[in-house]
């Protein structure tokens, strides 16, 4: 358990050491700009290796969970745990998000602890992980397309298209059986099994925001395809998920 701590430190100095960085290199910029550059690197290593895990490493998610935590399992926990406590403290000390995104970084974090401390469900966990993460490079983009302007564009465009689809596909249909697995497992702890549902359920919850948003954005392009018109010069936000 030492040695488990010591890598969430590590982790967490790592994610702040990175940021600084960015502040330094991107001083011109806002604290979001270089927090949001520490989001996009986070979410682009998750889920490789979250990926990498789930698809080749295994164990596979829907058959074993409750089993004991992987080496490779355990780092990746560490890896996102210290991330999430540098995201969670940088979202209180700047009041920058809303309920919803703060019950998704505390359930996110108490998740990984828990894993942590019980030496196993890293699986099912891991894949949750894999399923959530997925998404946020793209969203990422998406908020940096948009500040620099190119947001009402072909590439915001396929942004947002491949963001809704991975989101619907991957978070809530593949978070679905995700979710089955775990809630019918003997071998997955009780806490585990609500912290998993309350997940998801801030899921469903964004999933209600994006689709006000895609219906929005279809209408207004509706009209302006109706009327020859061009596209007015924002889409409405995505929430942070």
């Amino acid at each position: 358990m030492l040695f488990v701590i010591l890598q969430v430190l590590c982790s967490l100095l790592i994610w702040l050491s990175l940021y600084s960085g960015f502040r330094c290199w991107q001083n011109h910029r806002t604290s979001e700009w270089s927090c949001r550059l520490v989001t996009l690197a986070h979410g682009l290593i998750v889920t490789f290796l979250s990926g990498y895990i789930v698809l080749v490493d295994g164990p596979w998610p829907l058959t074993h969970t409750g089993h004991p935590n992987t080496a490779l399992q355990v780092c990746l926990m560490c890896l996102s745990l210290g991330y999430f406590l540098f995201d969670l403290s940088w979202c209180i000390f700047f009041g920058s998000e809303g309920d919803l995104m703060l019950s998704h970084h505390v359930l996110s974090v108490s998740g990984l602890v828990l894993v942590l401390l019980l030496g196993e469900s890293a699986t099912e966990v891991n894949a949750v992980v894999f399923v959530s993460e997925i998404t946020n490079p793209l969203l990422q983009a998406r908020w940096f397309l948009r500040e620099m302007g190119r947001y009402p564009s072909l590439a915001g465009d396929v942004v947002d298209i491949l963001f809704v689809a991975l989101f619907v596909g991957l978070r809530i249909v593949g978070g679905a059986w995700i979710m089955r697995a775990i809630l019918a497992s003997a071998r997955t702890f009780w806490m585990l099994k609500i912290g998993a549902l309350a997940m998801y359920v801030v899921s469903l919850a964004f999933m209600l925001d994006i689709s006000r948003f895609a219906k929005r954005k279809l209408t207004k392009k509706y009209s302006a395809w109706k009327t020859g018109g061009e596209l007015p010069k924002s889409n409405g936000r995505l929430p942070a998920c």
